[in-house]
């Protein structure tokens, strides 16, 4: 292996490695030449020195030719797993042997494959198989052959205790793996006050500004509530131990008095004074907000959350109801509720749920398949005179579910036909709000978001959806419930197609938006459909209609043929959910590969290197945008490239501004797309060029294609970026593992955001020229690829997150992170910048691709806003 360039250690004592790490020894000075000789007749001698850090350390040499360098061969297990060259300079052993140059040292670095939890025997060869000796560290005068070694990696401890946050003890540890260089969460700590052990928890809650900072596990941090009794004004002393070692957290101890409500008040107050400060003083106003007892609500508390939501939505249409309008002279709405065996008990509250409306002009259609039951008869028949609104239909024979819906679309009256499941919930506005909402756009498709609700009543597993996301669409029929669509529209479209039996809705939303224009379907904000979940239901188990992934897979394909669309479609891990791939042109467009950097040469080389090995797109070029590198290496490395076939560098001797950079890159450039990737940014996918062409070529209003992105540790980095004035702007999914399918399925499936990040981004050029490119004057550094996104969907294009193509991102690893003190300013400034231009316009307020009840600035698709501040 080669050897590591090193200045020539001193002969002196090493203490032991760290416990469980395995010894280190190394003599105090040269053993006399007696002791040094492997064997008597052997004309090489050399010594095992230390081995510290998965580092083994040592010298050799010739006694019958000095300028010769021996080979140390290195053997664990009596395996041979490598070579190290005897050339690093050694002054004592120099000194010792009179030797020319002291070029005699060598350190081998142990492969982390033996670090496995196992011990392992190494020892030293010379070129003659004669043994290299080394000292037992407990006894200097014994001589060895080699020693075994524990097999635990080098682990250092990172961390650091935060504070009190909304009265929680907060902080983040690491353990940092000195020899694969990862830092991983999830260590275990004890926390104590006044030398009482109160707490144990695991370090393993997500903390995106660690890992942004340190490019690591974000699942690091704590979160401790101390106990009642420790609250009031006195101090207490506060210690953080990471377990099993007991090792001190950085930071600790914390001596403090927990804040009471006086001086929570005062928070307050202060927190109203600073608000008009500069960026420091803006920091500390946060601080202090955080330490506010406020409701915190997530997708863990949904039940709570609920509960709350619908009480507020009830008040908020009843104050924006108009009542001096006649209930009778709205729109009729014709309910259709296909029915067969269903749970007494369920079918009941389903019609219950629709009997209680505030809206009340419609009509219910409940279709008998043919089941056959006298109970269930005499329950609609009783219905049926109760309530003139309730009329049923009677099948002789079952005809599933689609042959069910397609009889009551037949005799449906209303303007507006809705689908309902015959155990399902209405929420008691749903229909009030469904309508108002068709009629505010004149939509002719209408749909809302959803939940589950089980057998004890809770409501679990929301389903806030995006507005109309027709990328999204093809991956999975994520409209769902509710759907209401125009009569008029329907009965255009047809019936149910019993060939798509399992998938037949999907296939039928699909037919509806080939009839309509996207802008012609509306998505109400609100939760407005129970789903209820039972064993045998779909909301429990998909394989209980596992035909339904050979149905949507047909259902998707014969949709894009009537498109004139050529891709292939597949389930995604033999699920509901599908990938599309599209079939690219005869003729290519060309891409420009745009990759900026500055020095970091092995960074780049190595983004270099894969780009010209792994793509297999045909017509492309890269335009290295060097932005005044320094180095000899970067001079070496500039001359390579430039002999380098598709490969030029544009030599840019300005200070770092990210957008102007890519503007002179594209300046004068022909190219019909243009692909923006960061240096730090990895990808060894050979088809992934042709799929993010094919996804930007599958429609004219495609603008932009991002991609997936992880970090070194196999955790999600980008899937899209949501937007909005409480944030700015945040990556979603951020710290899932990489194979993690993210909130209902959107990280697994490609669809539509309001951006992608420039770290790894295709756009058309059309599109970029038609906005200006990127902003170089207000938007130098950050948020630009974001403000770019913004303009261009502003112009009529879509973004979207290719969830096929998957790259590494060692994020910030060339310029650094924004959150350094010499970057806050700037930081400051442009994040004010996107603040004024955008954050009065609707795609701030509401992003289209993000559910509003989900926040921007806490973990999205997790954390949830408080239900009481909706609108």
């Amino acid at each position: 292996m080669p050897l590591k360039t090193a200045e020539a250690p001193e002969p002196v004592p090493t203490e032991a490695s760290r416990p469980g790490h395995g010894p280190a020894a190394r003599a105090s000075a040269p053993p006399p030449p007696e002791a040094r000789i492997a064997t008597a007749p052997s004309p090489y001698v050399g010594h095992f020195d230390s081995f510290t850090d998965g580092i083994a350390r040592g010298w050799a040499l010739n006694l019958a030719n000095m300028a010769e360098p021996p080979v140390v061969h290195v053997l664990i297990d009596r395996q041979e797993v490598g070579r190290a060259v005897c050339e690093m300079v050694r002054e004592d052993v120099r000194v010792a042997f009179n030797h020319p140059t002291g070029k005699v040292g060598f350190e081998f670095k142990i492969p982390e494959a033996f670090f496995d939890g196992e011990e392992h025997r190494i020892c030293l060869r010379l070129p003659d198989r004669s043994v290299v000796p080394t000292v037992d560290p407990l006894d200097p005068d014994k001589r060895e052959d080699g020693f075994t070694f524990a097999s635990l990696p080098p682990v250092n401890l990172m961390s650091f205790v935060d504070g009190f946050k909304r009265g929680k003890l907060r902080g983040w540890v690491l353990n940092h793996h000195l020899l694969s260089g990862e830092r991983i969460g999830g260590v275990l700590i004890q926390v104590t006050v006044d030398g009482a052990k109160v707490a144990q928890v695991r370090a393993d809650r997500y903390r995106g500004d660690v890992a942004s900072v340190l490019n690591c596990d974000p699942n690091c941090g704590y979160e401790v509530g101390l106990p009642q009794r420790f609250k009031g004004s006195g101090q207490h002393t506060i210690r953080i131990y990471a377990l099993p070692d007991h090792t001190e957290l950085s930071g600790s101890p914390l001596v403090t008095s927990l804040a009471d409500n006086a001086l929570e008040a005062q928070l307050v107050d202060v927190s109203r004074t600073i608000e008009v400060l500069y960026k420091e003083i803006t920091r500390l106003r946060n601080e202090v907000i955080n330490a506010m007892p406020t409701p915190d609500y997530d997708l863990n508390d949904y039940d709570r959350w609920a509960r709350i939501y619908y009480r507020t939505l009830r008040q908020r249409v009843d104050d924006a109801r108009d009542n001096s309008v006649d209930p009778m002279s709205r729109p009729l709405v014709s309910i259709l509720v296909p029915t067969y065996k269903p749970l007494i008990s369920d079918f009941t509250a389903a019609v219950d749920s629709v009997i209680a409306q505030t809206y009340a002009n419609w009509e219910l259609i409940i279709i008998d398949d043919g089941c056959k039951s006298a109970e269930v008869m005499k329950v609609v028949d009783d219905y049926c005179a109760r309530d003139s609104r309730i009329r049923s239909v009677r099948l002789k024979k079952n005809q599933g579910i689609a042959g069910a819906t397609n009889a009551g679309m037949g005799v449906v009256r209303g303007k507006y036909t809705l689908f309902f499941d015959h155990d399902d919930l209405l929420v008691d506005v749903a229909v009030e709000m469904m309508v108002d909402g068709a009629e505010r756009t004149g939509a002719k498709l209408i749909f809302s978001d959803e939940d589950k609700i089980d057998q004890a009543g809770y409501y679990l597993e929301p389903n806030f959806k995006p507005d109309f996301n027709y990328r999204y669409l093809l991956g999975c029929n994520y409209i769902c419930h509710i759907t209401m669509v125009d009569t008029e529209v329907m009965k255009k479209v047809g019936h149910l197609r019993t060939a798509y039996d399992g998938a037949q809705d999907h296939d039928f939303v699909l037919r509806v938006s080939e009839e309509i224009r996207f802008d012609q379907v509306h998505h109400v904000r609100e939760v407005l459909y129970h789903w209820r979940k039972t064993p045998n239901s779909t909301a429990v188990r998909v394989d209980n209609k596992t035909y339904a992934i050979d149905a949507g897979i047909r259902a998707v394909g014969d949709h894009l043929k009537r498109r004139g669309v050529k891709a292939k479609v597949s389930s995604v891990n033999g699920l509901t959910l599908y990938g599309v791939k599209w079939e690219l042109p005869a003729k290519l467009p060309r891409v420009s590969i745009i990759i900026p950097f500055k020095d970091e040469i092995e960074t780049t080389q190595r983004c270099l290197d894969d780009l010209l090995k792994h793509t297999k797109y045909a017509n492309y070029d890269i335009i290295l945008v060097n932005n005044w590198s320094v180095t000899r290496e970067a001079e070496r490395f500039i001359a390579r490239a430039r002999k380098t076939r598709r490969v030029s560098v544009l030599d840019v001797e300005e200070p770092f501004n990210y957008s102007r950079l890519n503007n002179l890159a594209c300046a004068g450039n022909d190219a019909e797309f243009f692909f923006f990737m960061n240096n730090d940014v990895f990808i060894d996918q050979p088809d992934w060029l042709n799929i993010l062409v094919g996804e930007a070529l599958s429609a004219d209003d495609v603008g932009v294609v991002g991609m997936k992105l992880l970090y070194p540790n196999n955790t999600m980095q980008h899937t899209g970026v949501i937007v909005g004035a409480a944030g700015v702007a945040a990556h979603v999914h951020r710290g899932l593992k990489y194979d993690d399918y993210g909130y209902i399925g959107r990280a697994a499936l490609s669809n539509e955001y309001s951006a992608v990040t420039a770290a790894g981004m295709l756009v058309r050029a059309s599109a970029y020229r038609a906005v200006g490119g990127f902003d170089e004057v207000s938007l130098q550094v950050a948020y630009n690829d974001v403000d770019l996104c913004l303009k261009i969907r502003e112009a009529g294009y879509r973004v979207i997150y290719c969830a096929e193509v998957c790259a590494f991102h060692h994020e910030s690893l060339s310029r650094g992170s924004d959150e350094k003190p010499e970057h806050e300013a700037r930081f400051f400034r442009e994040s004010q910048t996107m603040q004024k231009r955008w954050g009065d316009r609707p795609i701030f307020r509401n992003d289209p691709g993000y559910s509003r009840f989900f926040s921007v600035d806490k973990l999205p698709f997790f954390n949830l806003v408080d239900p009481e501040t909706l609108e």
